[in-house]
């Protein structure tokens, strides 16, 4: 009789004890299979430092607009289109360009986020290309003699239809400070392909490029604040 107890006792406890370990099991793979979604969409905004930039210059004004689009977890096609006017002051010249670019290639996002968090530092390249005018308002000759001393002359002329193309590398920082609102501050390192130069004289400037050096390369900053629009979460 105290064998039959003894076995019906042993017998519950090995019951009670698999099934706390199944449902242990089952909760821990439960915990375990949670998967944290992304969202997936267009993201577009407007790089703010061109209308600060406007506001404290008298020889400049732009404005651009951003967006980029995800297509994995780490890359994003990216454009920027935008507009530029600037004047150029050199020691002989004075000079004004304007006209629009756009710059279309891709980020990849090197920082690996915790949980739901949706930030960056990515890297890029952009392939720019800009249309624009250029105008010589005014030059001095360069003429170094005391005898016959050089006025400026003041005949502006106006070359039309000139391009420049160009490759942008790109390093940044992204992040979201609220629900799908973004702000980003990045920088760029361009290297001048192509340009078309006026006749008797040469592009200081190229909207989207900005200023040209005799190493045909340039520098940017940007500064910009964009929104989500989510179309799916993987």
């Amino acid at each position: 009789m105290y064998k039959y107890f003894i076995s019906a006792f042993l017998f519950f406890v090995l019951v009670d004890g698999f099934s706390q370990a199944k449902e242990t099991a089952i909760t821990e793979t439960k915990k375990d299979t949670i998967i944290y979604k992304s969202a997936y969409g267009i993201r577009l905004g407007i790089d703010i430092s061109k209308p600060i930039l406007g506001s404290i210059s008298d020889s400049y004004s732009g404005f651009e607009i951003v967006g980029d689009y995800r297509i994995s977890k780490r890359f994003f096609v990216a454009a920027e289109l935008g507009y530029e006017e600037q004047n150029s002051i050199e020691d002989y010249t004075d000079s004004s360009t304007k006209g629009s670019y756009a710059k279309l290639g891709f980020n990849y996002n090197a920082y690996e986020n915790w949980l739901d968090m949706n930030n960056e530092i990515f890297v890029g390249y952009r392939y720019g290309f800009s249309l624009f005018d250029q105008t010589l308002n005014s030059f001095t000759p360069n003429v170094n003699s005391s005898y016959f001393p050089a006025n400026s002359i003041n005949n502006p002329v106006t070359a039309s239809s000139l391009n420049a193309h160009w490759s942008e590398f790109i390093f940044g920082l992204k992040v979201e400070t609220f629900k799908n609102l973004f702000v980003s501050a990045s920088a760029s390192y361009k290297v001048l392909m192509s340009v078309k130069e006026p006749e008797k004289f040469k592009t200081l400037y190229a909207p989207g490029f900005n200023r040209i050096f005799e190493s045909s390369t340039g520098f940017g900053f940007n500064y910009t604040v964009s929104y989500l629009i989510s179309f799916k979460k993987k």
